[in-house]
């Protein structure tokens, strides 16, 4: 079987290994910025050690002293921190633009506030004939109320860096294809959103689907376009609303015929996501660790999960998927044909405008709502047509508030705050989350891991250990008749 070979000579190998060394390469700012806050902690333990003991500079300057049970300012932390997930003060009804930053967004350790006028040429590892895909849908129930129909995960800076999911997915893939040849699917009530925070996007990259079809219309929407504009197009598929951070990256695949997807070495027996199984060895020498599919599995419970991570076969699903926009669309022909169908259709009418409206009016409400997984994934890994690249590095599909409080710092045994931290009182709490999104001050006594997200028009209290099931309280919220509050 012969490699996948691109207009340019790249194979999907190599555009497999090249875009894991990207996702590889935020790594070293990861460990910088780990020691860094390591080290702000035990400075301030040494403080508050100081201010109890009576010692130190308090001592000697005659500065009044705490009461022991009391903790003392930290130092200002140098990672900048924006004090609202939203890019502009106040609550929106649509999540706002956020300015053009010129000409390049450089993360870096102290702060990805910090950017650096990098020009593209200078740090771009483009790669001839691949495009990027990224899926940017759903309203992200489990983040409710902060996550809204109108302003969903992806448009939110859920880490305070001054740049939201889809931005941060922006930059991370940006510098393997291009503006050129980077595309977003979205619904048509987020496209407004996403031009104005992604303003290098090109209106014609941008496949607006009439309705939410689940992830494989939204894919296969844009294998579609895709293959109809470039024959040999290798698409990359990567979630909008996913967080990325950098470790070892181990392997590379990909082989003509073949679906590839990524499995994440699992760093605990997560509910949260789906496993894949791993199958044989490939033996290519080029991607040496890259193996089949032996099957997909649905989110698991606790017990099962512990079993899988037990026999080390198995790796987080992650929902990314390279592969040529042609081969994707065979693969659906094979499993879905009527899908298929109704796809290429929409893909050979999508540059003309006018055609465009009416081949969607015609074809989008037949098509079937169903994830990539269930339409084309799980039934060719069962025909041997799915191969697997295992990695290791950092990743979070920020599904929940116990996920997205694990991406935030804070003091030891001390509550996560996405926002404000002076609006947050606590006293004796352990763990958790807070969200002081209304303006209004918060106070915590003695309860522990719990999850408070207060909204100017709503309140939800819960605990990190069922953050998982925040949608059954969004679907008594619909069920009560509070549809302006979704």
């Amino acid at each position: 079987m012969s490699s996948t070979v691109a207009p340019g000579g790249a194979s999907v190998n190599e555009m497999f290994q090249t875009i894991l060394e990207m996702m590889h390469k935020s790594n070293q700012d990861v460990e910088d910025l780990k020691s860094e806050l390591a080290q702000l902690r035990l400075s301030n333990a040494s403080l508050e050690q100081q201010v109890r003991d009576g010692g130190g500079y308090f001592a000697n300057h005659g500065g009044a002293r705490t009461p022991g049970f009391m903790t003392p300012a930290a130092p200002p932390s140098p990672q900048l921190r924006s004090k609202s997930p939203f890019l502009a003060p106040g609550f929106p009804t649509t999540v706002p633009a956020f300015p053009s930053l010129q000409p390049y967004h450089n993360p870096s350790p102290l702060g990805d506030n910090i950017l650096s006028a990098y020009p593209l040429g200078s740090r771009s590892k483009e790669i001839p004939g691949f495009y990027v895909v990224i899926p940017a849908g759903g309203a992200g129930t489990r983040l409710w109320p902060l996550s809204r129909e109108g302003h969903p995960k992806f448009l939110l800076d859920l880490t305070l860096k001054g740049r939201s999911l889809i931005q941060a997915t922006w930059d991370r893939l940006i510098p393997l294809s291009s503006p050129a040849r980077t595309t977003v699917v979205a619904g048509p009530s987020h496209v407004n959103s996403i031009c104005e925070q992604i303003p290098d996007l090109s209106m014609d990259n941008i496949f607006c689907e009439p309705g939410p079809k689940d992830s494989m219309a939204a894919i296969g929407l844009a294998a579609a376009v895709l293959a109809e504009r470039d024959p040999d197009a290798v698409i990359g598929s990567f979630a909008a609303d996913h967080m990325i951070s950098g470790d070892d990256a181990g392997s590379r695949g990909g082989e003509e015929g073949l679906l590839v997807t990524i499995g994440i070495a699992p760093s605990h027996p997560s509910t949260g996501f789906g496993y894949i199984r791993l199958g044989d060895k490939l033996g290519y020498s080029e991607a040496p660790n890259a193996r089949m599919v032996d099957s997909f599995k649905e989110k698991p419970d606790a017990r099962t999960a512990a079993s899988y991570i037990g026999t080390g076969k198995y790796r987080w699903n992650a929902g990314m998927f390279v592969t040529k926009a042609s081969v994707l669309l065979e693969l659906l022909h094979e499993y879905k044909p009527e899908m298929a169908e109704g796809l290429r259709k929409i893909g050979k009418a999508w540059d003309n405008v006018h055609e465009r409206e009416r081949v969607l009016a015609e074809v989008w409400p037949k098509l079937e709502k169903i994830p990539i997984d269930n339409a084309v994934a799980e039934p060719a890994a069962a025909d041997k047509k799915v191969a697997v690249v295992p990695a290791t590095f950092g990743w979070d599909d920020v599904g929940d508030f116990s996920s997205l409080a694990d991406l935030l710092p804070a003091e030891q045994n001390q509550p996560r705050i996405l926002g404000d931290n002076s609006l947050v009182l606590t006293e004796q709490v352990y763990g958790g989350i807070v969200v002081p999104g209304s303006g209004r001050l918060i106070s915590c006594l003695g309860v522990d891991d719990l999850v408070i997200v207060d909204m100017p028009d709503t309140l939800l209290i819960t605990t990190r250990a069922r953050s998982q099931e925040v949608k059954r309280i969004v679907k008594k919220v619909r069920e009560a008749g509070w549809p302006s509050l979704l």
